[in-house]
């Protein structure tokens, strides 16, 4: 019933765009004339038979609400485009203004949008005063259980609740309640619920090796109206809670691959290729000065060139300012600078204090081997001595490393003397990593010029 409804809202809002844009396009008319109606009767028998392909009439409960706009903007797309082929074919093309089609293109997105928002919102607050809700029984182990039973509460507006939690695994458990959900020990007593009607859901929250007490379950429900969902439990597999992609068609999940992928990834991409562009162009004076002083202050090239890893392991040579005496390391060791290290020179110092010393890195930025934003890269030694102390110490090159970034402005910078000071700073990048935004980076930048040049661990 309420899909039909949808359906009849998406085709008032289609018609209703058509009538706005031809207001828009000519104020005299009154109505659609004849070519534009056609046009409407064949988008709108588009509508009921393309927006189902694209899953917009699928249960949304729990789901990104911005990842059903984008379907529906699409969708409509498609539909305009497919008519539009249509009136071609049929050498009717000629009658529709484009300017109309445009209006009706524009104006259709914003009432389908909205028509869904207020529906959504509608349905949000009823959840939230506990209306149009499902039960749910969640089968599996007391620390899978309780994430789950947080997340529905801590999101009611998705309209699950939480009834009781399924957990044979200890016989000897004496525990009846888990977090004010009551635990059911018999597997009779959960097949009565579900044929009562009085679950809705079943949510199974085991590990990947319970293939055999999955296929229980699903073999002993196949006969009941209950929606078993599959929520395996990778914790200890994966380092983040990774979404579920489509892979050559089937289900997959990201145990260990970049949290930034797809078009998200394009604004930081154009961001660091200007800023460093912008950055370069600027600063080309002060570059210049600071590169005379090493040169008159200290015998050795200007720039300090080193091996980093880069994304997904690939090495790249690094730029700085040289800030130390030329010298030689033992093979296959680096030795970080010391608070009053007699290798820094004077000139060397000061950059190091305010991180002057960096700038020439706006080249690897745009080169493309480096992010504007980003975990720091490390000396390849100190890679091989951390991979196997820090734990996902190795995952920080899963994106491109950066100039500035979540650790150094939370005074990971400088000196990592101590395997303390290193754990903490990768646990800040695998912070920033998990909750990476475009918006982030531009916070990021905007702390680090605000306080981020001088720092009292830098030496």
């Amino acid at each position: 019933m309420l899909s039909v409804l949808a359906r009849i809202i998406d085709i008032a809002m289609v018609v209703a765009g058509a009538a706005i844009a031809a207001a828009l396009h000519d104020t005299s008319l009154v109505w659609l004339d004849d070519p534009q109606r056609t046009m409407v009767l064949v988008d709108c028998l588009l509508v009921v038979v393309c927006f189902p392909a694209f899953g917009i009439y699928q249960s949304w409960r729990g789901k990104r609400f911005i990842g059903l706009m984008g379907r529906v903007a699409l969708a409509w797309l498609v539909v305009e485009g497919a008519g539009i082929l249509m009136s071609v074919s049929f050498h009717q093309s000629g009658d529709l203004s484009r300017l109309w089609l445009g209006y009706w293109a524009i104006v259709s997105i914003v009432l389908l949008a909205g028509s869904k928002a207020c529906v959504h919102a509608i349905l949000r607050e009823l959840r939230r005063g506990g209306y149009n809700h499902k039960a749910v029984a969640i089968v599996g182990g007391t620390p899978a259980a309780r994430r789950l039973i947080a997340q529905m509460r801590a999101r009611p507006e998705a309209g699950f609740r939480p009834v009781c939690v399924f957990d044979d695994g200890d016989a000897a458990e004496s525990d009846v309640m888990l977090d004010d959900v009551r635990i059911e020990r018999s597997f009779d007593t959960l097949v009565r619920l579900v044929r009562s009607r009085a679950i809705h859901e079943l949510w199974l929250a085991l590990p990947v090796s319970e293939e055999a007490r999955i296929h229980r379950i699903v073999t002993v429900f196949r006969h009941d109206f209950v929606n078993i969902r599959l929520i395996p439990d990778v914790r200890t597999l994966s380092l983040f809670n990774q979404e579920v992609v489509e892979l050559l068609g089937v289900p997959a999940i990201n145990l260990a691959a970049s949290p930034i992928t797809d078009v998200r990834i394009l604004p930081k991409f154009v961001f660091d290729r200007m800023f460093a562009l912008v950055a370069l162009t600027g600063l080309a004076p002060l570059m210049a000065t600071i590169a005379l002083m090493i040169k008159l202050t200290s015998h050795g090239p200007v720039f300090f060139r080193q091996k980093r890893k880069g994304i997904d392991g690939h090495e790249f040579e690094i730029y700085k300012f040289r800030s130390m005496k030329v010298h030689s390391e033992t093979a296959g060791q680096v030795t970080q600078a010391t608070k009053h290290d007699p290798r820094v020179t004077a000139v060397g110092r000061f950059l190091r204090r305010t991180s002057l010393d960096e700038l020439p890195q706006f080249i690897n930025v745009l080169k493309g081997e480096m992010s504007v934003v980003g975990p720091r890269p490390h000396a390849l030694e100190h890679d091989d001595i951390y991979k196997d102390l820090v734990k996902g110490y190795m995952f920080r090159y899963r994106i491109k490393p950066g100039i500035t970034g979540w650790a150094q402005i939370n005074g990971y910078r400088g000196e990592t003397d101590r395997v303390e000071k290193m754990m903490g700073r990768v646990k800040l990048d695998l912070y920033y990593m998990q909750h990476w935004s475009f918006w982030l980076d531009i916070k990021i930048v905007a702390l680090t010029l605000w306080k981020g040049f001088m720092g009292s661990n830098a030496y």
